[in-house]
C-alpha cells in the first residue's frame, strides 16, 4: 500500500494550524506556578479535530519544533529548548499525541466516544505535565495535580469540546470550498 504524500493543501492547511496554535498560545495568563492558562488545549485539539489524527500532529509537531529552536511560540512569546525541558515542558509534549487523539477522534461516527478519546488526549497530556512539573520543582505529585493541572481541567474539557464543535462548522465550510480531499468526505 502505497504512503499517499503531503499535497500543497495539505501542507497549507497544516502550517495555517500551526499559526494558530502559536497565536493562541500568546493568549497567556501567567500565574505563580509557573503554568499559566492559555488557549494552547483550544489549539491542539482544533489541530487534530480540524486537520485529523495524521496532519493534526504533524501541525502540533511543527509548532513544537519552531518552539525547541527559538522561535516564540510558546506561552508569553517565549522559545527554546528550556521550555521544553522546563515546568510547562510536560504540557507541552504531551500536545503530540492530543492532537493525535483528538484527531482520531474527529472521524469517529459516535460523537459521544469521539469526546471521550479527546478528553483522554487531555488526560495524557495533563498527566505527563503533571509528572513533569512535580520532578523539577520536587513536590509531590498530589501537590503538582493541584497545582498545575486541577485548576485548568473544566477549561480544558471546555476547549476540547469546542474545539470539536467548531472543527465540525470548519468541516463543511472546508468541504463546500472543495479544500478537502475525497477520502476526508466520509466525515
Amino acid at each position: 500500500m502505497r504512503e499517499k504524500k503531503m499535497n500543497t493543501r495539505d501542507v497549507v492547511l497544516t502550517g495555517m494550524l500551526t499559526a494558530v496554535l502559536a497565536v493562541m498560545s500568546q493568549i497567556s495568563i501567567p500565574l505563580p506556578s509557573g503554568v499559566p492558562i492559555t488557549l494552547q488545549t483550544f489549539g491542539v485539539a482544533l489541530c487534530g479535530a480540524v486537520l485529523g489524527w495524521k496532519l493534526g500532529t504533524i501541525a502540533v509537531f511543527a509548532y513544537v519544533l519552531l518552539g525547541m529552536v527559538g522561535a516564540p511560540v510558546f506561552a508569553g512569546f517565549q522559545g527554546g529548548i528550556a521550555i521544553l525541558l522546563g515546568k510547562t515542558g510536560g504540557f507541552i509534549w504531551g500536545f503530540i499525541i492530543m492532537a493525535l487523539l483528538c484527531g482520531a477522534a474527529q472521524s469517529m461516527k459516535n460523537k459521544c466516544l469521539a469526546s471521550l478519546v479527546g478528553i483522554a488526549g487531555l488526560a495524557i497530556d495533563h498527566i505527563l505535565g503533571v509528572v513533569g512539573f512535580a520532578i523539577l520543582t520536587g513536590v509531590g505529585l498530589k501537590q503538582s495535580f493541584l497545582l498545575v493541572s486541577l485548576p485548568f481541567l473544566l477549561k480544558d474539557i471546555i476547549s476540547v469540546l469546542g474545539a470539536f464543535a467548531i472543527a465540525a462548522i470548519l468541516h463543511k465550510q472546508l468541504l463546500a470550498a472543495n479544500l478537502f480531499g475525497v477520502q476526508e468526505k466520509k466525515l
